[in-house]
């Protein structure tokens, strides 16, 4: 199937052509048609799919008939919802790329900057917005946003977004768009919650499933290392002498964990950034920048901070820690291999993990590489640490000596 096949118009397609986009990806070409057809749509498709352009393509195409209105006259008719900035600013450059030849305008605004900036472009007149729900909400409460007129209403990334806890601005932002819109919901995973929230308040929905597993898996050279947990940095160095190459994104778990191994690498002289939910959104911004433009070649990263960033040209992904839930395991590999490039992925894996790997085995139906033969290895025989807690040294319903003394009596 090509483009024009999705019934798009000539300066939409002249914007696809000069994006050297030769056909539409599964999602896109199950989606578009839903949307023109003003279904609601709930669409599980991880990073790397196509999906912002398999609702900003069909948006575009909605509104491009009623797009003479002067700038001062423009109403907000279709509302992007993104739970980080660096997503919100993504979208937004591919509504701006995709609309170059319409007099359709779209605007991002997002927590974290300067807010008269993003009120001034507003006043001036925009067909789109792209937003983060907090800084949303605050526009709306201050009357510089009117979402009286909106269409199509999009969710994009819904499960990161419940998991950073904006579940109530979501259901107050789509009660206060009109009744009739249509709404777009898309989600990297489907846990129960997301379904809930789709339940609640989409219609009829069509359903459409994109499941990068098996080619995440096919493009990506995937290689497991089996060691002890404290022995990861030391494998973690001695891969980076001898192995791994190129430009490399490292996941941890946690931001502290994420500190502590950048801090090792740069005293070791790797030309090392890292991004995580504590630092600014100017600080992951420039970090990101600096590893785009080649400055560095190591960018270490959360799952949320890493959440939808595009990074071209990927040489290798290292799972420094792995995840416990499988399909995140999927995304963070289908980092590398995009754009029918090959790549590769390091796990590392220590004994409280193995129950991890097997559930990530199950879910990509495919065994993963096990390399030995490196200095670091785990004993077959090793247990996870249990960490027990400290206990009170008194029996349990047993009150202290003090306590006792402390009880006032009645009579």
């Amino acid at each position: 199937m090509n483009f024009k096949e999705l019934r798009l118009n000539k300066p939409i397609l002249r914007a696809i052509a000069e994006k050297n986009y030769d056909a539409p990806t599964p999602v896109q070409e199950m989606t578009i048609p839903l949307i023109l057809d003003g279904k609601d749509v709930i669409a599980s498709a991880q990073t790397g799919t196509g999906k912002t352009a398999a609702f900003a393509l069909p948006i575009l195409q909605l509104l491009f008939d009623r797009q003479d209105a002067s700038k001062k006259g423009k109403k907000i008719k279709a509302l992007i919802i993104s739970p980080t900035r660096e997503l919100a600013m993504q979208i937004q450059d591919n509504f701006k790329d995709y609309a170059q030849y319409t007099n359709l305008v779209s605007a991002v605004i997002y927590g974290g900057s300067a807010i008269e900036p993003q009120i001034e472009t507003l006043k001036k007149g925009v067909d789109i917005l792209v937003a983060t729900p907090g800084r949303l909400l605050d526009l709306h409460k201050q009357d510089v946003i009117n979402l009286d007129y909106i269409e199509t209403l999009v969710l994009d990334e819904a499960d990161l977004m419940l998991d950073m806890g904006f579940i109530d601005d979501v259901k107050k932002i789509e009660r206060l768009c009109p009744k009739g819109k249509q709404i777009l919901l898309f989600s990297a995973t489907m846990p129960f919650k997301v379904v809930q929230l789709a339940n609640s308040i989409l219609k009829d929905a069509e359903k459409v499933a994109v499941t990068p597993t098996s080619s995440a898996a096919a493009r990506v050279h995937q290689i497991l290392y089996f060691t002890p947990k404290p022995k990861k940095i030391e494998l973690c160095l001695h891969l980076l002498r001898n192995t791994i190459k190129g430009n490399i994104l490292i996941f941890r778990r946690t931001k502290h964990g994420v500190d502590k191994l950048e801090q090792t690498l740069l005293r070791n002289n790797y030309k090392v950034d890292s991004i995580h939910g504590a630092k600014s959104q100017e600080e992951r911004q420039e970090a990101l920048n600096r590893f785009k433009n080649k400055e560095t070649n190591i960018l270490i990263a959360t799952d949320v901070a890493a959440r939808g960033i595009d990074i071209d040209n990927l040489d290798s992904v290292v799972n420094f820690d792995l995840p416990n839930i499988p399909e995140t395991y999927v995304h963070r590999i289908g980092r590398t291999g995009r754009a029918g490039q090959s790549g590769t992925s390091y796990s590392f894996c220590s004994a409280d993990e193995k129950q991890y790997v097997i559930s990530i085995q199950k879910l990509m139906q495919k065994h993963i590489d096990v390399e030995e033969d490196h200095p670091y290895p785990l004993d077959p025989k090793a247990q996870p640490e249990v960490h027990k807690r400290k206990g009170s040294k008194h029996r349990k319903g047993r009150k202290s000596e003090g306590s006792k003394k402390k009880k006032k009596r009645w009579y």
